[in-house]
């Protein structure tokens, strides 16, 4: 599922666009917002998040670096 991101938390630091493997990301007023087409659904974004500002919209979710741990 593609992440969700809640411009209210987000702070627009950069870090999601940083580790985002396909730059699915970019800042639009200062805020992170995803490019659908270009999400590979991996959740690095959101787990790389330092506010929490990235979600995945499901409860059971696991990002990929956290199941290679």
């Amino acid at each position: 599922m593609i992440p969700v991101v809640d411009r209210r938390i987000c702070t627009g630091c950069g870090k999601c666009l940083q580790v985002c493997p396909p730059r699915a990301l970019e800042l639009r007023e200062g805020k992170a917002t995803i490019d659908e087409e270009f999400c590979e659904e991996c959740g690095i974004c959101a787990a790389h998040c330092p506010e929490g500002a990235i979600a995945i919209p499901w409860p059971d979710f696991v990002p990929h670096n956290e199941q290679i741990s």
